[in-house]
């Protein structure tokens, strides 16, 4: 039964590192670009929620105003670097966000200092429900779990059904063709953006409720988008949620066995896909990285 609780947990902490990797998906899926900003973004929305909360405005009213305001940054931020950036060919968007990731970190050091911190949700932080003697699920998991299949879920919809999605969708595929039938590639871009940026932001405000955050958090919330992405296939929105609960799940099973093992499990099944993917793809060779990461041409 020990072994069920630490599965039930996995999967729950996977729903966190779902809603963390949705952004980066998105974005990569859209506009081709790998984001290594991505986490330092999310702090930013984590330290953006803390800031509120702590000038006496409700976790709720906070995520409200945050989430907008994040969305604004992700539109700026692809009006004035990223939509340069690809103009200039693949490496350089790797670049510049690895610049902007860089800015983000020194901003938030020298605005907030290196502390620690977290944001105070009162009982909802330790109050769950006991389903059995040996299994506890808290309500903060389950709710960030629900969060991430109800936007999943309509992000889906909305690629799939809704004219903008659609339009969205024949931008990724094809942009020039897209165009050429009257889309607004640039304006889908900056949606893109503004929904990834969004939902990073969000990402971090839930991890500033379940942990504590400071201002260099920001590469290892990347490194866990980044694996639960690539375990979940690039581009693919439901993919995120199998990866980001593989590695959960790995994680809590290594704790279990042996509380240093608990990141590295997760490494461990990273790389353990990656290798398999490499194996059967037989892309070895021929230098198939793109494959073995699941990166559709």
């Amino acid at each position: 039964m020990i072994w069920v609780n630490q599965i039930v947990q996995g999967v729950l902490l996977g729903g966190f590192y779902a809603l963390l990797a949705t952004g980066l998906s998105l974005m990569f899926g859209v506009m081709r670009i790998i984001n290594l900003a991505h986490g330092d973004l999310a702090v930013v929305g984590a330290f953006l929620v803390w800031w509120l909360h702590d000038r006496g405005l409700s976790v709720g009213v906070s995520l409200v105003i945050m989430l907008p305001v994040l969305a604004l940054v992700g539109v700026v931020l692809q009006r004035v670097l990223l939509e340069r950036s690809l103009r200039a060919g693949v490496l350089m968007p790797l670049l510049t966000t690895f610049g902007l990731a860089i800015v983000i970190q020194n901003l938030l050091f020298e605005k907030f200092g290196a502390d620690i911190r977290s944001v105070d949700i009162g009982s909802l932080a330790f109050d769950g429900w006991r389903v059995t003697d040996q299994i506890y699920v808290g309500k903060l998991p389950v709710l960030i779990f629900g969060v991430a299949l109800a936007l999943l879920g309509a992000l889906q919809f909305f690629l799939s059904r809704l004219p903008l999605g659609r339009a969205m969708r024949a931008t990724a595929q094809d942009p020039e063709t897209a165009e050429l039938v009257g889309i607004n590639a640039r304006g889908v871009y900056l949606c893109a953006a503004a929904i990834a940026v969004a939902t990073a932001g969000l990402a971090g405000a839930f991890l500033a409720m379940r942990a504590t955050f400071d201002a260099y958090a920001g590469p290892t919330l990347l490194i866990f988008a980044f694996e639960a992405v690539v375990i979940g296939r690039i581009g693919s929105l439901w993919g995120t949620l199998v990866g980001g609960v593989s590695i959960g799940v790995a994680q809590t099973i290594g704790a279990q066995l042996n509380p240093q093992w608990s990141i590295l499990a997760g490494h461990l099944v990273f790389l353990a896909v990656l290798a398999a993917r490499l194996t059967v793809s037989g892309v070895w060779a021929r230098g198939g990285f793109k494959a073995a990461v699941g990166i559709r041409s």
